[in-house]
């Protein structure tokens, strides 16, 4: 608990540093580039085009679900999948990244994965909106149900700004560590429902069960209840405790690594 409560002085302490930093890795992401801060839609626009082609034009599997067009269920999976995959390739190398902060300014090691995440969830929010216009150019306006999209958002800077502090630091002793979590990126991608219908699994009973307490899946389904399931996040308490047991484990472990490795990071990355 001590050294809980010396991370979060740290953050405290360091608010203003973390919120610069935030704003400097969001600027040096798309410096240099021609197009600037236009690739910070565009790629996700590529991407996003590739998989409705290749579900509803090509393979003619893009079915509409709860009468939303297949379109708006993709983007509303797809653009919550953005940021996590941001966070568990670019979270993981995070403190390698920014080792000089660490080795020359003796910055709080525990506050980098936070500033990152911090610049990673501004684009997010970017395309939440762009998201959102393009479901009243549809027909489909904003409802009561999206009031709860902030707790979804919160859930997952959380759990992912704590899932990079703990892989951050490993990744810092073993390269190994940092290979395997990049490997797995595109294993999380095509298990976690984001671009096919995890209910259209039900049939067996233990493989859905599993899915809905795999945090991506939870995540992407809740932002999906907010724009296309129009269901409340306490319409189903068991996933919900799931996911929030799952992510208080994942913060212990995070500090615990922290407690065990902070001294030694400094040597590692020198």
């Amino acid at each position: 608990m001590s050294y809980l409560i010396e991370i979060i002085k740290d953050h405290i302490q360091y608010k203003q540093q973390i919120f610069k930093l935030a704003k400097a890795d969001l600027i040096k992401t798309y410096r240099g580039a021609a197009l600037g801060w236009a690739w910070a839609i565009i790629k996700p626009a590529v991407t996003i085009f590739v998989y409705w082609f290749t579900f509803e034009i090509g393979l003619r599997a893009g079915k509409d679900v709860n009468g939303f067009p297949f379109f708006l269920w993709l983007i509303s999976g797809v653009i919550p999948w953005f940021y996590m995959s941001d966070m568990i390739t670019g979270g993981t190398e995070c403190i390698r990244k920014y080792s000089y902060l660490v080795t020359k300014m003796k910055f709080p090691i525990s506050t980098i994965p936070t500033f990152f995440s911090i610049s990673k969830f501004m684009v997010h929010l970017v395309l939440l909106v762009i998201m959102i216009i393009i479901f009243m150019l549809m027909g489909y306006p904003p409802d009561i149900y999206l009031l709860q999209l902030p707790i979804y958002m919160l859930l997952n800077f959380l759990f992912f700004t704590a899932f990079s502090l703990f892989a951050s630091l490993l990744a810092c002793m073993s390269k190994d560590f940092s290979n395997l979590v990049k490997s797995l990126v595109t294993a999380v991608f095509w298990l976690s429902g984001i671009i096919w219908n995890i209910n259209t699994i039900k049939d067996i009973p233990w493989l859905n069960i599993i899915l809905k307490l795999n945090p991506v899946t939870y995540l992407v389904e809740g932002y999906r209840n907010c724009f296309i399931h129009k269901t409340w996040i306490w319409e189903s308490p068991k996933t919900l405790i799931g996911f929030l047991v799952i992510t208080a484990l994942l913060i212990i472990a995070a500090v615990w690594v922290y407690r065990r490795l902070r001294k030694e990071i400094p040597d590692v990355l020198n």
